[in-house]
């Protein structure tokens, strides 16, 4: 049974930083691409970035380039959100999430096992 367990969320002022974590258990990294989305208010879920199986290579939306970091501890089932100068826009409530699919895909993703979620507040 696949369980994912977020992390981490808060009140941020803009320009801060907040780290998610996330604790997976019930599958193999080897077989999943995981990897966290997002959703605000009154608008559509939005795949932020993701981690590929084997080579762990990383993919970011372009929203969060730059900004976001997506890494992986293997020995712990845990990934991580490093958010560096958050914007009011990142505002939402985040996502862990795994499915069997190319991470290239992770933006039209179903995300077939998702966390409970944590919030995120980028506020002055």
């Amino acid at each position: 049974q696949v369980q994912l367990v977020e992390s981490g969320g808060g009140l941020v002022q803009p320009g801060g930083s907040l780290r998610l974590s996330c604790v997976a258990s019930g599958f193999s990294f080897d077989y999943y691409t995981i990897g966290w989305f997002r959703q605000a208010p009154g608008k559509e879920r939005e795949g932020i970035t993701a981690i590929a199986t084997g080579d762990g290579k990383t993919y970011y939306a372009d929203s969060v380039k730059d900004r976001f970091t997506i890494s992986r501890d293997i020995a712990k089932n845990t990934i991580y959100l490093q958010m560096n100068n958050l914007k009011t826009e990142d505002t939402a409530v985040y996502y862990c999430a795994v499915e069997q699919i190319a991470p290239q895909l992770w933006w039209v993703a179903n995300y077939d096992y998702v966390g409970q979620g944590t919030q995120v507040t980028v506020s002055a």
